[in-house]
């Protein structure tokens, strides 16, 4: 089925502007003559990470309720019904074929416009307990791709399909890089690495833990690697002694995420949906310490999704600082508990997930 115009709506994080990427690179790949146009919510990150992969992007005046008394709250009302004023009139300009929603706060008035105008929709959803939006969303969008199994839960179970989340590959093909790995990252070929990876922006609780417990990384023949996040690095560069633990490798960012998977031996990871999707595929033994600073606390949930299936070990963001590294060193020590997740977490991977949601684009435009 050939896909000449789609809109692609949502954002406000790197969990739904990835996939969301990912989605349009896939259908420009099937047709390259395709015209895909973004629609995000202006002052949000869509706005500037869209662009620099090549992409269009309209931006809407929308924004979310704040659980505090502020002036934004009395003025959301008008920036609804702005939204939907301005997403009626730029689907009506472009004319799709398909709106795909991705989540997020533009989704929102983005897909609404969509339907009211009987334009064929689709969601995404990333996590194992849906945002709001695309929980309202869901009776009247024609499909709806999720990453998790049990979400007739919450949406008409005709409509789902299990498809996975869409991963950048790049970031999963880990195959044979160990050696490079260890020359990139300047690490110690002869000691099992653990990779501490708080996204982009950081971990207060990662961080910390590392620091409350560099004696314990010293004295158990281990090396971490390290992404603090851009929030704490000037201040951990200044604090933190390289000279004083030489197996503490600090990195603001890693961008070759995929060496950093390739050379670990076990991950400590926050629980956000595509880093979650991405731990499936890399199969490495993994500890999951859910963000508490999220809507429905779905962290929590998305990781549960795992620990069930004896697929990853949950520490809680509370009990961080007391257990973590001895967490992971129990689990470095014994063998028959890695393999174990290892077998886990590798069934719940879903290799193909971007080409599924595409297959099922092109099955909602036929009909």
């Amino acid at each position: 089925m050939k896909i000449e115009r789609v809109i692609i709506s949502g954002g406000g994080t790197g969990g739904h502007i990835f996939p969301a990427v990912a989605i349009a690179n896939e259908i420009k790949r099937r047709n390259p003559d395709c015209d895909i146009l973004f629609v995000g919510a202006l002052g949000k990150m869509e706005m500037e990470k869209v662009p620099q992969v090549g992409y269009n992007i309209i931006g809407l005046p929308i924004a979310g309720f704040q659980r505090k008394l502020t002036a934004s709250n009395f003025l959301l009302p008008f920036k609804i019904v702005n939204s939907l004023i301005q997403a009626y009139k730029i689907i009506k300009n472009f004319k799709p074929q398909i709106v795909i929603g991705v989540g997020g706060y533009a989704s929102g008035p983005t897909l609404r416009a969509a339907i009211f105008l009987n334009i064929k929709t689709l969601i995404q959803e990333q996590n194992s307990y849906p945002g709001k939006t695309n929980k309202i969303l869901a009776k009247d969008v024609k499909k709806i791709c999720t990453a998790y199994e049990g979400l007739d839960r919450f949406f008409p179970k005709e409509k789902i399909i299990l498809t996975g989340n869409p991963v950048r590959l790049e970031m999963v093909q880990i195959e044979g890089k160990r050696e490079e790995a260890i020359k990139f990252f300047g690490l110690d070929s002869t000691k099992r690495t653990i990779l501490v990876i708080g996204g982009s922006l950081g971990a207060r609780t990662l961080n910390e833990s590392i620091l409350g417990d560099l004696e314990l990384i010293k004295t158990n023949d281990v090396q971490v690697l390290w992404q603090c996040g851009k929030f704490y690095h000037a201040n951990l560069n200044e604090t933190f002694s390289r000279e004083e633990n030489p197996t503490v490798h600090l990195n603001e960012f890693i961008s070759r995420m995929d060496l950093a998977y390739a050379v670990a031996d076990l991950i400590i990871s926050r629980a956000g949906a595509i880093s979650v999707s991405e731990l499936c595929l890399v199969e490495k033994p993994t500890i999951l310490v859910p963000s508490p600073n999220v809507a429905e606390d779905h962290q929590t949930k998305n990781a549960m999704a795992l620990v069930e299936k004896n697929a990853a070990v949950l520490v809680k963001d509370t009990e961080a600082k007391k257990i973590l590294f001895s967490k992971a060193i129990e689990i470095l020590n014994n063998e028959n508990q890695q393999e174990e997740l290892k077998e886990s977490i590798k069934k719940l991977g879903f290799p193909k997930a971007t080409e599924e949601i595409v297959n099922e684009i092109e099955l909602v435009i036929s009909v």
